[in-house]
């Protein structure tokens, strides 16, 4: 009889490394030779047509759609020198990934076919909206949504479209995306930051942030991945006992890359590289089949732009190398889960990093500045941070022994911390000096010789100070960075203007700018001083010491969601314009229903797996066993088969022990995913699967785990992770 699995090794040995075909010479003679780049533009579009049209992007100002009439024509004309034939807007719906609908460029006219690409084809499109999360905010019967030219984001080909990166909204005008919050959030940032910048620099006239991704993911072989139904359907092995040979030695960190995966790597670079991606870096992680990509920081939208499109290509590249890429989270239980660390961090027009420590003290009296409002963004918006990364896949790990814990702290280190604590016992008049010249100076002597790498790393820390920007590395693998941005965004710009609030009515009192921005940063320093933490935080210890510390510590997702409907992040997504009430009600309908559909899917397929792959390959080993048995008492005289048959007498209980286990918590996870789905509303649903459902598919697993080590090898039909890890 064949078995699934050894058919599906036969063939992953014969996957050798494919040849790939990257010019030789400088990455320079390809970089974004598929992007639509300022550059190219003059050689299309008149000089006045392009003066207007990057003013008004670098200005935040709207398109006129004459502008984008003569825009398209000269983007058309690109695209189709490079033959493409369609075009599409590629916008974010709720689903987390990417959307787009292709249409060619030629229209018919009285029944002549004619090349066609209008300014209103590039300014907008509908899409249909009804089949897109909503949260209630569409009926299934209205289907009118629209996309919308983004033009801060270089249109760019895949193949033989263009695609033009575009907003998502309702035909009522509601979000339905992750650009259109984040760009609302990224202008809110912007003037707060300006206007605290006018304490410092005049010359500051705009403030953009910067993200810079680590794209974590493993790889599996094409064979392996398609005998998995678990992988296939969920992204994630729903079973599998662990290898004895796993992370454990750390031997595959930073290791050398296998040949096979290291082509699967070089050709992943060029197709981004050619899509403009400035990716840099690549290397092994902890865990076997672990790997790792990363950019150079660019502006927030365009690099969560480039995260999403990255993940695409890294999908359809590997399938020509006869991978799978496994995005999820934490594809196998027991070793190390994937994440998206986003380094983020603020700069203005004058080239200044506000998160960097600066060469004299009143620069770094700018930099403590903002360090201590993203501190007291986080501190008071520390259960929104921890809302904006929770997902079904990515709990399984959070909390994890190589993860962020799901209690938001910051990380600063010892010598931020140590000044910071300096400042919050200083006395005003001991702290600031001011001459006749203006010329201030702290009394705080180590402030003006930070370097830029001021901290050790703390990778039990979501949210740490790294040396010139904050990296939360909460954030999932498989997330669209979009969602933690807006909302740290957000945090940060309702803080900034808070702070400015309150040091310009202690201006305007008479009191000396430098003394107030002293005595708020002190207040501040105070205030927030519960966020900070710079120990272990997998420990037991600081769940308790958060606790304590009056941080948000719930664990349970669909609890976690009901941040955003706190009357604090309403009122900071409402004064930002970020988000609306609205909008941030549908998002978590979206969010909650998101997390009952993942659960109902993986209890499915775990039902599945259970009673056609792992009860029927123990029944057949425990009918051998049986038949053995039986042999033995034909053979050997009565006296002596008791003891001739105890270890297969014990192996036979346990396999109907298991058995029997796992087909009683079939049955009770069927009965509590039904009894979950007549809830009343997705929350009620989300909190019933969280509560009921996912115990019992963890004590399904236990047992079928168990099976697979008292099973014989030769019957068992799913790879098993020794094979799916290690197999490259």
């Amino acid at each position: 009889m064949s078995n699934i699995r050894f058919e599906a090794l036969k063939m992953a040995f014969e996957h050798k490394t494919a040849a790939v075909d990257v010019p030789e010479g400088k990455v320079k003679d390809y970089f974004a030779q598929d992007v639509f780049t300022r550059e190219k533009m003059k050689e299309y579009i008149a000089q006045e047509v392009l003066d207007q049209l990057f003013d008004d992007v670098d200005n935040g100002r709207t398109i006129h759609r004459d502008i984008a009439g003569v825009v398209a024509i000269g983007i058309r004309k690109w695209a189709m020198d490079h033959g493409a034939t369609h075009f599409t807007h590629w916008f974010q719906p709720l689903t987390g990934g990417t959307a787009e609908k292709h249409d060619a460029f030629f229209t018919l006219k009285n029944g002549t076919l004619i090349e066609e690409f209008s300014g209103d084809s590039l300014y907008q499109q509908e899409p249909d909206a009804s089949s897109f999360p909503s949260g209630g905010i569409r009926n299934t019967f209205e289907a009118r949504g629209y996309s919308a030219w983004d033009p801060s984001s270089p249109v760019f080909l895949i193949g033989d479209t263009l695609c033009i990166p575009t907003v998502f909204v309702a035909y009522t005008g509601e979000a339905l995306d992750y650009k259109t919050p984040l760009i609302r959030s990224t202008a809110a940032l912007c003037h707060a930051a300006r206007e605290v910048c006018g304490y410092f620099d005049k010359q500051v006239k705009h403030v953009h942030t910067n993200l810079g991704w680590e794209q974590e993911y493993f790889l599996v072989d094409e064979s392996l991945y398609n005998a998995r139904p678990d992988l296939m359907l969920t992204g994630r092995t729903l079973m599998g006992h662990n290898s004895a040979k796993s992370q454990q030695l750390e031997d595959h960190y930073f290791g050398a890359i296998p040949a096979r995966v290291l082509a699967f790597m070089r050709e992943l670079e060029y197709e981004a590289l050619k899509a403009g991606i400035p990716v840099r870096t690549r290397h092994n992680e902890v865990a076997p089949n672990q790997f790792e990509m990363a950019p150079i920081f660019e502006e927030v939208n365009l690099s969560n732009d480039h995260n999403l499109l990255v993940m695409s290509i890294m999908e359809r590249v590997a399938e020509k190398h006869h991978f799978r890429v496994l995005l999820h989270e934490k594809p196998y239980a027991g070793v190390n889960g994937s994440g998206k660390h986003c380094n983020w961090s603020m700069q203005t027009n004058t080239g200044v990093n506000l998160l960097a420590p600066g060469k004299n003290p009143y620069q770094n009296l700018q930099f403590i500045t903002f360090l201590v409002n993203v501190l007291m963004a986080v501190h008071r918006h520390n259960g929104l941070l921890k809302a904006s990364i929770v997902s079904a896949t990515n709990e399984h790990r959070l909390g994890a022994n190589e993860a962020p814990p799901a209690i938001i702290s910051v990380f600063l280190g010892k010598q931020i911390t140590a000044v910071l604590d300096k400042l919050e016992h200083a006395k005003a008049e001991e702290a600031i000096i001011i001459n006749a010249k203006k010329e201030m100076k702290l009394g705080v002597a180590n402030i003006p010789e930070i370097l830029l790498d001021n901290t050790d790393r703390n990778r039990t820390s979501p949210f740490a100070f790294t040396g010139n920007r904050f990296e939360f590395r909460a954030v999932g693998s498989s997330a669209n960075c979009g969602a933690a941005m807006l909302a740290l965004n957000a945090a940060v710009a309702e803080q900034l203007s808070l702070f400015k609030e309150e040091v310009d009515a202690r201006i305007e009192n008479g009191e000396a700018k430098e003394r107030v921005l002293f005595d708020v940063i002190k207040k501040y320093i105070v205030a927030c001083k519960a966020i900070r933490f710079d120990g272990n935080g997998y420990s037991d210890e600081w769940k308790d010491e958060a606790a304590k510390r009056g941080l948000d510590c719930e664990q349970s997702v669909p609890y976690v969601i009901d941040r955003y409907l706190s009357n604090r992040s309403i009122n900071m997504f409402e004064r930002t314009g970020v988000l609306t009430r609205a909008e941030l009600h549908s998002r978590c309908e979206v969010k909650w229903e998101t997390y009952v559909k993942k659960l109902q899917i993986e209890s499915r397929v775990m039902g599945d797996l259970v009673e056609n792959h792992v009860l029927p390959a123990a029944k057949r080993y425990q009918t051998m066993l049986l038949q053995n048995v039986l042999a033995v008492k034909q053979v050997f005289p009565a006296d002596e088969t008791a003891s001739l048959n105890a270890m297969d007498y014990s192996i036979i209980k346990q396999i109907e022990d298991h058995s029997g286990a796992i087909l009683e918590g079939v049955e009770a996870m069927t009965e509590a995913r039904h009894k979950a789905n007549r809830q009343p509303d997705e929350r009620s649903k989300a909190i019933a699967y969280h509560d009921t459902v996912l115990p019992l598919m963890a004590s399904i697993r236990e047992h079928a785990d168990a099976l697979e080590l008292i099973v014989d090898d030769e019957l068992w039909t799913l790879p098993k992770y020794r094979e799916l890890m290690f197999i490259h």
